[in-house]
């Protein structure tokens, strides 16, 4: 296993990179959801890069690997990227995105993928799959993390709330749970859909230690990961704030932001998106 880095210029060079292979993937494409997985790029890179994440992309399977699952599974492309930047397949893979035949389907497919931990997409299930984890791990003897990222449209669904009951029950010290909170889901404003604030007083009121950051700033990300380490006894949610289709203006200033959820950057967008991520 490679050490980890803390050199936030070089990680912000690495989410550039990361966001530019998110923008020519899903254009390719024609499909995927390319804003969902821009927000997240900084909540990724310090697991996969920073040595949070206890992993070897030569091993996947690795019995004491820390465990990485994307409940919200249409920000599949995030996902791939970082692991074929790391070393678990060929990063010219990626230009496969979605083409029929293709391990790198639309969701991750742990069957297919290697450093999928989880086969995701139906939202709300992955925190239930991380607390399996969790107590796996414990009833296994073995100290791993689990560590699962959620859509805030997605922490709507009641088996979120399911597990998050569990997690508190059991006492899992071993499991954290990311909200990438962008604030829109597929048909509208999370807040106009269905209001989910406030939040950390409801996952504190479930029994959780919460973390609130922003979640583009990647010394407050690693700071994060750092402070859940040292939590006993209880899970451990990280409230990242973070902005849908991050460094993409066309995403960003777009009134309607859920007009972008699950729609490719057309060529032309995606020429001038590269432009601005160069």
């Amino acid at each position: 296993m490679e050490e980890g880095t803390r050199d936030l210029g070089k990680l912000s060079q690495l989410a550039g990179h990361m966001r530019r292979t998110i923008v020519e993937i899903t254009t390719k494409a024609g499909s995927g959801h390319p804003s969902t997985s821009l927000s997240m790029v900084e909540l990724l890179l310090p697991l996969y890069f920073g040595g949070v994440l206890r992993h070897d992309p030569l091993n996947p399977r690795w019995p004491d690997r820390d465990r990485f699952i994307l409940s919200k599974g249409h920000g599949a492309p995030a996902l791939y990227t970082v692991l074929a930047m790391r070393g678990y397949f060929p990063e010219a893979d990626l230009s496969t995105l979605r083409v029929i035949g293709s391990a790198l389907e639309g969701h991750p497919n742990m069957l297919r993928v290697p450093g999928v931990e989880a086969s995701t997409g139906s939202l709300g299930q992955g925190l239930s799959l991380g607390v399996g984890h969790a107590l796996a791990g414990r009833l296994d003897g073995r100290d791993y993390r689990t560590y699962v990222t959620v859509g805030d449209g997605e922490s709507q669904e009641g088996q979120v709330w399911e597990a998050a009951m569990a997690a508190s029950k059991f006492g899992l010290g071993n499991l954290v749970c990311i909200l990438d909170h962008n604030e829109y889901q597929q048909t509208g404003a999370v807040r106009g859909v269905m209001p989910i604030e406030p939040v950390n007083d409801r996952w504190s009121a479930f029994g959780w230690h919460v973390i609130e950051i922003d979640g583009h700033d990647l010394g407050a990300v690693f700071a994060a990961y750092d402070e859940a380490r040292t939590i006993k006894g209880q899970p451990t949610l990280i409230h990242a704030h973070t902005v849908k289709g991050k460094g993409v203006r066309a995403i960003e200033q777009d009134e309607k932001q859920s007009h972008y959820h699950g729609v490719p950057l057309s060529p032309d967008e995606a020429r001038v998106a590269l432009e601005e991520l160069a």
